[in-house]
């Protein structure tokens, strides 16, 4: 297995790098703009890393290409399932073709999903940034 200081160097080297579909995706869920749900990207969780994860959900999104293991996939998240957390998945093809497709059905997950924190649920409308003294 792989010890947590390499999964964290790797993460970190993923968000520096980011494939085409996930910088689109991340415009979208970056500064909790969609409906006010906070995500992390490439976030590590056991001992994976999901391409965003929404800590408030417990939900992992991840961005397939061509290249993914089907049957992998199916045991990581079994695993990740009896942990308490939840994946959904969405094609490259999706991201860059159907994006208010993506987010539509993303945010329906987000809704149907508990909050894995009483009280402390996503605003309905994003936070505006703050003004800096001086400007």
């Amino acid at each position: 297995m792989t010890d947590r200081a390499t999964l964290l160097a790797r993460a970190r080297e993923m968000r520096r790098n980011p494939t085409e579909p996930e910088k689109r995706l991340w415009r979208h869920l970056s500064a909790s703009q969609l409906a006010g749900h906070k995500f992390r990207r490439q976030a590590v969780i056991d001992y994976y890393i999901a391409d965003f994860f929404c800590p408030l959900k417990k939900l992992i999104v991840e961005v397939d290409g061509d290249t993914h293991d089907v049957e992998a996939d199916f045991k990581r998240d079994d695993r990740l399932r009896s942990k308490g957390y939840r994946t959904v998945r969405f094609s490259n093809l999706d991201v860059m073709g159907n994006m208010d497709g993506v987010l539509t059905d993303l945010l329906r997950k987000l809704e149907e999903t508990p909050d894995r924190w009483a009280g402390r649920g996503a605003s309905t409308t994003p936070t505006p940034p703050l003004k800096r003294r001086g400007f």
